[in-house]
């Protein structure tokens, strides 16, 4: 089996609403995968779906090589929204209470304590525990079953920078010990770093799948100039319209895409009689690849959002 999840012409509705779009996607066995997108993009109608919590409108889906409406309970480990405690219970009584309801050995317990790194602090109230460390002990719970598929909805969600750099490297630990984790998120940044894999929805279709050295080669280079004067700007982009360059006029300079060679941009500001300050070539940050692919106008994604909602 090299597939860990699979689905096929994948659609959700709820009422009028379509939440997934006939999506069809293959995901790798192995290696941390992205699922991003806008906030109300069908990444948690997916996971529930593939969780077996909602059943699909139309479509079909596989979990390691099983149905999700056939597989065993054991084999995928789950979290989703904020992690559940009893407040007044220690991490370590909150994790044999769930390891019995659920049938399994408590041995697993010190094991899962060891995993998300609370050893030291297992013994106290879950009350006493930051933002960060309940996601940490949200996933111990999710492990306790020792599943070879760990799935995690918006895990950073709220965390401040070092909640997030902790569980970045939590994933890549879960990784490396030879598990799946898909992972959601509506921000790029926050998962970039540990994804081998990403797929990309935008209001329940499909934008890209694929790892993530093909979604770099996406993000096409262009030319930043600056003119020596910055009253010379909209003369400049008009020379360069008439030259027939694909141009805008952007705070970081005047943008040229797909970029044109720096001899041929200098002789046609000497033309214009512009003397040249700067001319570089830059590339557009994954962020902004995603960006481009989700919409960043937030007026455009409302109207985006109305329009699919009555289709």
């Amino acid at each position: 089996m090299t597939t860990s999840i699979a689905t096929v012409g994948l659609r959700r509705e709820f009422s009028k609403t379509v939440a997934l779009r006939d999506l069809s996607i293959d995901l790798p066995l192995g290696g941390v995968i992205g699922l991003v997108g806008p906030n109300g993009s069908g990444k948690s109608t997916l996971i529930r779906l593939l969780l077996g919590l909602i059943r699909p409108t139309e479509g079909s889906a596989t979990v390691l090589g099983r149905s999700v409406t056939a597989r065993d309970s054991v084999d995928v480990g789950a979290l989703i929204d904020s992690p559940a405690f009893v407040a007044g219970l220690s991490a370590r009584r909150n994790l044999l209470s769930l390891a019995r309801l659920r049938g399994l050995g408590t041995e697993r317990v010190d094991e899962v304590i060891r995993i998300v790194g609370l050893e030291g602090r297992d013994r106290e109230p879950v009350r006493k525990f930051s933002l960060g460390m309940k996601q940490r002990l949200g996933i111990a719970a999710a492990l306790l079953a020792d599943p070879a598929l760990l799935i995690l909805d918006e895990p950073t969600n709220g965390l401040d920078p070092a909640g997030i750099v902790e569980i970045r490297s939590l994933l890549k630990q879960l990784s490396a010990e030879g598990r799946t984790v898909v992972v959601s998120s509506h921000l790029l940044t926050e998962i970039e770093t540990v994804c081998d894999y990403i797929v990309v929805i935008r209001f329940g279709e499909l934008m890209f799948a694929g790892p993530l050295s093909d979604l770099v080669a996406h993000a096409s280079a262009y030319v930043i100039v600056r003119p020596e004067h910055r009253s010379d700007s909209e003369l400049l982009v008009a020379a360069l319209e008439a030259a027939g360059c694909t141009v805008a006029n952007t705070p970081e300079g005047v943008r040229i895409d797909p970029p044109a060679s720096a001899a041929e941009i200098n002789r046609i500001a000497q033309s214009a009689g512009i003397t040249l300050s700067e001319i570089s070539t830059a590339q557009p940050s994954l962020e902004r690849v995603f960006l481009s692919m989700t919409g960043d106008d937030d007026g455009e994604l409302a109207q985006q959002r109305s329009r699919k909602a009555v289709a």
